[in-house]
């Protein structure tokens, strides 16, 4: 489905976030560099979901963290990532930690126990987050808590809990309230779903849904393909720290399908589907090929794959033809 607003004829409006050429790489021991991200750039426009999927240590939350510089000390980063003016990727803690984090860009992290401070409560870091972003004042705050709450599911009878005293679920869910409070122009949202049934799966990704549909952007990384196809405007694969499509959802999702390998492949080991496994496992980002990291995983493979295929119109494979531009 697409959920994008139109735009008057003639009008191109500015992304709210730009990525350009975005890379990252570890430096480790003895000077070995990892990349864990390679090239990546992609548009996000106000009041649209852009969803990254693919297998688990493909780069997705590396590309997320670096927009927030919450990268560990021996990563490095290359291009650009600009918003409203500012390179995320060149700005220093400072303005980070006052400007940007919560304020401009909320993040709904990957693994919510650990960004819960442990010694408070649900409501208690509620309450803070309200009074930071919102100005929220102490008469009204109970209501106001309450209500932040609901936007993630969470239940009010165990806003006074402590993050121990919650299920995986139920700390994603504090978490997302958390990330929602400030309604931050773009919203990035690591694996929401994680810990939730499929109930509660669907109304999480409605929420943040219209966190776009109010006119702000959502990039969402998910390994949920149902969950994607509910809630993305565009899809974008990545697969050994590269995007090797970017499609739009309808697409994707749709008649037309993935045009790349590898995202058909990730469709059909769906249950509903072929439940057809892709055979292999992804390379070792230390030990990629010069050529096409999935190649050794494609049906497709000839000797051409040994050289890395460009990203261009929306794909990067030698065997599937370019898309013709949108007019």
């Amino acid at each position: 489905m697409n959920h994008v607003g139109t735009t008057a004829p003639g009008q191109t409006p500015a992304p709210l976030l730009a990525v350009r050429n975005l890379s990252v790489l570890f430096r480790m021991r003895a000077g070995r560099d990892i990349p864990a991200v390679s090239d990546v750039s992609f548009d996000l426009a106000a009041g649209e979901c852009l969803v990254l999927v693919g297998e688990s240590g493909c780069g997705k939350s590396v590309l997320a963290s670096a927009l927030l510089g919450l990268l560990p000390g021996n990563a490095r980063t290359a291009g650009t990532a600009r918003m409203d003016g500012l390179d995320l990727l060149a700005a220093g803690e400072r303005t980070l930690a006052r400007t940007v984090r919560g304020r401009r860009v909320g993040l709904v992290p990957q693994s919510p126990a650990a960004h819960l401070t442990p010694v408070r409560t649900v409501r208690s870091q509620l309450a803070e987050t309200l009074r930071e972003l919102t100005g929220a004042r102490r008469a009204g705050m109970r209501e106001a808590t309450e209500r932040a709450a609901a936007r993630a599911v969470f239940p009010a009878d165990h806003l006074d809990r402590y993050p121990h005293q919650l299920s995986g679920g139920l700390a994603q869910r504090a978490a997302t309230a958390l990330a929602l409070v400030g309604d931050a122009p773009l919203l990035i949202a690591d694996e929401p779903t994680t810990g939730l049934d499929r109930d509660l799966v669907d109304r999480t990704v409605d929420e943040l849904r219209r966190h776009a549909d109010d006119g702000r952007g959502l990039l969402v990384i998910t390994h949920d393909l149902a969950a994607a196809g509910r809630i993305a405007d565009r899809v974008a694969v990545m697969y050994a720290g590269r995007v090797v499509e970017l499609a739009d959802s309808g697409d994707f999702f749709g008649t037309a399908g993935p045009r790349h390998p590898y995202a058909r492949g990730l469709l059909d080991a769906l249950p509903e589907r072929s439940f057809t496994p892709i055979p292999g496992l992804p390379p070792e980002l230390d030990a990629l090929p010069e050529g096409c990291a999935f190649a050794p995983r494609c049906g497709n493979a000839t000797a051409r794959c040994g050289t890395l295929p460009p990203f261009a119109g929306g794909i990067a494979c030698h065997h599937v033809p370019q898309a013709a531009p949108h007019a």
